[in-house]
């Protein structure tokens, strides 16, 4: 665990976001953003893992994330997601929604457009009254926004009103959306029900609806397979992880017992799925493994360096569906690893890109580990 960087920041972080890398890009990322939550000046920030370090004699990276820019953001930022390599599109608990620029040549971010009160409960034109946008997704020019109010919008980055709205879409809370494909977006709420919504469709009504049985947990985060679209992870309140095949009935394929308190956020690694990540209130982050043996490493956990394994995609895309899809897949195959051993508050956000994680906590830090699978 020696890879990781930390970063105390005097502010309770609630999202941390790597910006993507260009389609060619081999290197790993450098810049990420944070939002805080909780404070009495709320902040958007931007950071650098670059180069600024010194490099150790084994080539690992040493020195703590810089802080390029910030800017104040009213409201504790709720979501967060990058809409392209400068844009960043910000949820409010004000229930606006905020896409922030962010300018490489002087290193500055401003506010480039702004859908006020997004999300409301009575009367968007009543100075209060705003609901919390609690969700945001992006595939550029579009962006999907969720909230307390059970609302969902659909904006386009360069269009000043909403190009489509669905008032009622839920009679509770929404917490989190994902895009399934470009024209389908699958929610959670907090009465542990999956939808899913066509946006082709003009009725505002969701196309299918899934649920956890039983006692209505309430749902926080969802995440969708990179390439099998048909498997999304969700994890609530109470630390569960559920994983669901969307193809077939209504409940989930498998329950794993993960957290000890509520689980925040959930994420397939975006190029290897077999390797999924959590992060909870009880101030773990765990690290899911289900690649078929352990041991043969895929290769592009060996940045740099050579490596034997040679996997065909077919192999590999075979493996995934079998172990998120087994009844059991703890019984198969899974290593869980907690990434963070002497746990103490809250671990609020983290994101994944290449070989490096970031993540963000209530201890006001922010910790980058650069080196994940080394």
């Amino acid at each position: 665990m020696e890879e990781v960087c930390a970063k105390f920041v005097s502010q309770k972080i609630s999202k941390t976001r790597w910006r993507p890398l260009p389609a060619a890009a081999l290197q790993p990322p450098e810049l990420f953003a944070t939002g805080s939550w909780d404070n009495e000046d709320n902040r958007i920030s931007i950071w650098s893992v670059g180069d600024l370090g010194n490099v150790g004699l084994n080539g690992e990276y040493q020195g703590e994330p810089q802080l390029l820019c910030d800017i104040r953001h009213d409201g504790d930022v709720m979501d967060m997601q990058f809409l392209d390599q400068e844009r960043i599109v910000v949820a409010s608990s004000t229930g606006t929604v905020t896409v922030f620029r962010h300018h490489q040549n002087n290193q500055t971010l401003s506010a480039n457009h702004q859908w006020e009160k997004a999300h409301y409960h009575v009367d968007q034109n009543t100075s209060c009254g705003g609901a919390a946008c609690t969700g945001v997704i992006c595939n550029n020019p579009e962006i999907v926004t969720v909230g307390e109010d059970g609302r969902i919008n659909l904006f386009r980055a360069d269009q000043k009103n909403a190009v489509r709205t669905i008032d009622n879409a839920d009679s509770s809370t929404l917490h989190a959306v994902t895009f399934l494909r470009t024209t389908e977006i699958l929610t959670v709420n907090s009465i542990g029900q999956l939808k899913i919504w066509d946006l082709r469709q003009q009725k505002n009504e969701p196309s299918h609806i899934f649920s956890l049985t039983g006692d209505r947990v309430p749902l926080h985060c969802v995440d969708r397979h990179p390439s099998q679209q048909h498997i999304v992870a969700t994890g609530g309140q109470d630390g569960m992880l559920s994983v669901w095949d969307i193809r077939h009935g209504t409940m989930p394929v498998s329950l794993l017992n993960a957290h000890e308190a509520e689980m925040w956020e959930v994420h397939f690694h975006p190029s290897n799925p077999d390797h999924l990540f959590t992060c909870s209130e009880d101030g773990s982050l765990w690290h899911w493994d289900t690649s078929t043996d352990v041991s043969e490493k895929p290769s592009f956990l060996h940045q740099g360096g050579r490596s034997a394994t040679c996997f065909s995609h077919n192999i590999i895309n075979q493996s995934v569906v079998s172990a998120w899809l087994s009844n059991d897949p703890t019984k198969d195959r899974m290593e869980i690893t907690n990434l963070i051993p002497n746990q103490t508050l809250s671990v609020n956000s983290l994101d994944i890109l290449g070989p490096c994680l970031v993540y963000g906590t209530d201890a006001e830090a922010i910790y980058v580990n650069r080196q994940l699978f080394a």
